[in-house]
């Protein structure tokens, strides 16, 4: 390999939301687009054939990490009674989780159980502990949920690394996008306590965007990838819409327009342009 290009991770999270966000990450990994991936163990589409098929695309892959996708929010239901979910059985929708968090009024301990849950079931379908371990919605990163969080990760799984959602970018940029920034000031907190766990993380994170919003995901990702690390992290979400997919996540329309331009030819080029490499 070129010593001039950096290696980086550019991982899709939510495999085991849908069968089509399945067939869109497995079909990237395939084609040298992807190298990570996060697996959701409370998500309707993971099974052990699924897990089978993502085992299968990854061993043909120069460098693809499996990881697991902690979900502690709704619509998505806790694998553990002691959690206690009020929401009709499922977890609390984020905005609740992050204010509950923020006051701290969440236990640690019921986060650590269903960590360790979540942690056992993908060993169950893959044998194996995860590569690393992040969280749908930035869950990881919240006050008392990464105690627990991590407090799992140390004990299930010491030898995976953990996420952390921090840019590397002049302050004056951070002030221009309020989730990328509320995700950095998390994340400072998170970074200290993976340290006192003896846990180790990805040194800088980009791919947060309004997702409310119609961008062209080719300018987005050119500056994700401008001045990010060797060893940093880009989070994408591409996928095909299925109905499964719409009845869970208002992310729908944009995972196509991910899948599409991270399987078409423009992305190698921009690869090239970053010296930046994913095998």
């Amino acid at each position: 390999m070129n010593e001039a290009h950096r290696r980086i991770w550019l991982c899709a999270d939510d495999y085991g939301i849908s069968p089509g966000v399945n067939r869109a990450i497995r079909d990237l990994i395939g084609r040298g687009r992807l190298n990570a991936t996060s697996v959701m163990t409370v998500g309707p589409a993971i099974s052990r054939d699924e897990a089978a098929e993502l085992r299968k695309v990854a061993a043909d892959s120069p460098r693809c990490a499996i990881g697991l996708h902690v979900t502690l929010t709704a619509p998505f239901r806790p694998l553990t009674m002691h959690f206690r979910p009020n929401n009709g059985g499922m977890f609390p929708p984020f905005p609740k989780l992050l204010r509950a968090a923020l006051l701290r009024r969440l236990d640690p301990e019921i986060i650590h159980a269903e960590v360790t849950v979540q942690l056992a079931a993908f060993g169950e379908l893959f044998g194996q502990v995860p590569d690393f371990v992040d969280g749908h919605q930035h869950a990881q990163l919240y006050p008392q949920v990464s105690d627990g969080f991590l407090a799992a990760v140390k004990q299930s799984a010491p030898s995976a690394w953990v996420r952390q959602g921090g840019r590397n970018a002049p302050l004056a940029q951070r002030l221009t996008a309020p989730k990328a920034l509320l995700l950095d000031l998390l994340s400072a907190q998170f970074r200290s306590c993976a340290r006192r766990a003896d846990l180790t993380f990805n040194p800088a994170f980009a791919g947060a965007y309004d997702f409310n919003r119609t961008s062209d995901f080719g300018t987005l990702m050119n500056g994700f990838l401008d001045g990010l690390p060797e060893h940093g992290l880009v989070m994408c979400h591409p996928g095909f819409v299925d109905d499964v997919l719409v009845e869970l996540d208002p992310l729908t329309v944009q995972r196509e327009r991910e899948h599409a331009y991270l399987s078409g030819e423009d992305f190698p080029k921009l690869l090239a342009a970053h010296a930046v490499r994913l095998d």
